[in-house]
Order: structure tokens, then sequence, then C-alpha cells
């Protein structure tokens, strides 16, 4: 029987609905979607363009990561979502800085037609525990 655990890590942002930040089953944590919303007030997006809404997205990934006492290093699958595919270098180039030279995940890119509280872009990971 694999053990699941449920996580909302102390630190990490407030969530825009009824979820855990990650859960952990056998050698793995599935982290929820981040958007890009203040840390501590999820209603809010962060202002200006794609670059700052990945940045805040990565960031509060990285709150995530951090109470799981994990990193980017350990990170094996990624999940972007984009309302605009002309968005789509613009946000890969915050996104790769976010990972050690040579340590990218594997990932898929899904353009969607809308995401929560008007964000231009989610993420999701897996990440090794």
């Amino acid at each position: 029987m694999i053990e699941i655990m449920r996580h909302l890590v102390d630190g990490g942002p407030k969530t825009v609905g009824p979820f855990h930040h990650a859960v952990s089953a056998g050698d793995f944590h599935f982290v929820t979607g981040q958007m890009p919303t203040l840390p501590d007030d999820p209603t809010k997006l962060v202002e200006g363009g794609i670059e700052e809404q990945t940045r805040r997205v990565m960031d509060n990934l990285k709150l995530v990561l951090d109470g799981l006492d994990s990193s980017f290093e350990r990170v094996v699958f990624a999940r972007v979502y984009l309302v605009n595919f002309q968005d789509f270098d613009r946000m890969n180039a915050v996104y790769t800085s976010y990972f050690p030279e040579g340590g990218l995940p594997s990932r898929t890119c899904i353009g969607v037609t809308g995401l929560a509280v008007g964000a231009s872009v989610e993420i999701d990971l897996v990440v090794a525990r």
C-alpha cells in the first residue's frame, strides 16, 4: 500500500481553491499548479506581463518546494498552461532560469482558453522525493 500525504506548506502561497499545495505518493511529490498571484492574496495577480507572471508562478512554486524540503533540481516533469502561445518564448526565458544548467525536466505545454483569476500562465510539477 502506497502512503499518501497531503501538504499545506508553511509559508506557501494562499490557495485559490479547495486543494493542497502538494500530495506525496510513493517516490514523488505532485505539486499543484501555481498561479501568478500574490503569496498572501490569491485573488490578486502580480502586475505586469507574461515575464512577471511567469516569475511569480515560479516563485510560488519555489515556496512550495521549500516547504517540502525540495528544489527545482528534483523536478522530473512540469506542465505549463499558457493562454497565449505568442508568449511562449518570453515565458520560456523566465521558466528556464529557475533550473540548474542542463537540469531541465520533461515538460508539456498546453494552450488553454482561460485560467483562474485571469492569469496568463499556470505551472504544476512532479518532483522526485
